[in-house]
């Protein structure tokens, strides 16, 4: 008999033919998360299991914020062959409880000589016969024992729920807008959550914008990290673009010229570092620039995907989201952004594309090399797992 933390996962059992790759790379993943810990991760029969941990809540509950994990339980594995002893154990983990319990079995070793419901019955027998306080609910139980066959018998009371979605690096690379504000950190985690790899560019105007609101950026990359993974932070220098945007173009169109030049600028590095698509935290109609128009006079500009996972989101749903991945205190701290500056009383709601881009054209031949500069001369910063890693390399 052992603790061990059982882990279960969700859409990888969807996969078909490509589920192994899937379930390598989530065990890869639950074995780093677990690594701080000294746990023993191994993978059976549809289950990923945990062994020999420091701490085992500590270690659930970082497991639990993998991608691609539904739910992890504190458990005690035992031989399955000695069912009195299973018994045993589970009056011993009913001790002491009081109110409404059930039990629930899974028998997935069907040569098993008693089925789910024997299993249930017999245990649940058992528990009240030494537990007078507890009543059966099988409805709305306050707990609930799970009992599940396999190639051993595991036993457990409660869940952590996962964060679910798919493993990590499973479903490509993809760029990250990475503002400010409150919208784009949650935009990229919930594109991370399926198992997109993130790289991020974010655009500093200085000295318009100053180094805390630097500094604010890398500590949000850092932030997303702890969940994402290793994240390349690109801050690309963004001051001569916009200030010839402010210069050159009618005041009306000039943030929607702006974003277009930030796509183009972000769509470079992207391809140059692998990104296969864009991701923004753009909400219909939120601001003057996110309207069905202006967005689609942003598509324009780029010739990659841009997803916008939070297009249909209200601003209390997306506060709510950030609050709930961490972010949402760094993103409220008071620092300006790039998209602050210069920004027109008056900006144009529902642009026409031509009209945009003959406005574009006073930017002139050069235009160009303002984006190439802007994107060759982006600096670099490596995030993983919470933390800045030395010398742009990920952490060991």
């Amino acid at each position: 008999m052992r603790d061990i933390l059982l882990v279960r996962f969700g859409e990888v059992h969807l996969k078909g033919l490509n589920r192994p790759q899937f379930l390598r790379a989530l065990t890869e993943r639950v074995r780093h998360a677990a690594r701080p810990f000294g746990g023993h991760v191994w993978l059976d029969d549809g289950r990923i299991y945990i062994s020999d941990m420091d701490d085992a809540r500590a270690c659930a509950e970082r497991v639990s914020q993998v991608f691609g994990i539904h739910s992890v339980s504190q458990a005690v594995e035992m031989g399955k062959d000695d069912f009195e002893a299973v018994l045993r154990q589970a009056v011993h983990m009913t001790r002491g409880m009081t109110g409404s319990f059930k039990v629930k079995a899974r028998r997935a070793d069907k040569r098993y000589p008693l089925d789910s419901p024997a299993i249930c019955q017999l245990a649940g027998r058992r528990i009240l016969e030494a537990n007078q306080d507890l009543r059966v609910d099988v409805k709305h139980p306050e707990h609930v024992l799970e009992i599940e066959i396999r190639g051993n018998a595991t036993l457990h009371i409660g869940r952590i729920e996962g964060v679910g979605g798919m493993p990590m690096g499973t479903n490509g690379k993809a760029c990250l807008l990475l503002s400010g504000g409150i919208d784009s950190p949650v935009a990229g985690y919930m594109v991370a959550r399926r198992g997109v790899t993130l790289m991020a560019v974010h655009f500093h105007s200085f000295p318009y914008t100053s180094e805390r609101a630097r500094a604010k950026v890398i500590e949000l990359a850092r932030i997303l990290s702890r969940t994402c993974g290793r994240i390349e932070l690109y801050i690309a220098p963004f001051t001569d673009i916009q200030m010839r945007v402010h210069e050159k173009c009618p005041g009306a169109y000039g943030t929607l010229i702006m974003r277009r030049q930030m796509m183009r600028v972000a769509e470079r590095v992207a391809r140059r570092r692998g990104g296969q698509a864009m991701v923004t935290g753009e909400s219909i109609g939120q601001v003057a620039s996110q309207t069905m128009e202006a967005l689609g006079c942003t598509d324009d500009a780029c010739g990659l995907s841009i997803f916008r996972p939070l297009i249909g989101f209200d601003k209390s749903e997306i506060i709510a989201r950030a609050e709930a991945i961490g972010t949402f205190a760094t993103s409220s701290l008071p620092y300006e952004d790039c998209c602050t500056v210069f920004m027109p009383r008056h900006p144009v709601t529902h642009p026409r594309l031509e009209r945009v881009q003959e406005a574009e054209l006073l930017l002139g031949d050069a235009l160009e090399g303002l984006i190439e500069a802007s994107a060759q001369g982006a600096e670099r910063v490596v995030l993983c797992d919470g933390r800045i890693a030395e010398g742009g390399e990920q952490p060991q």
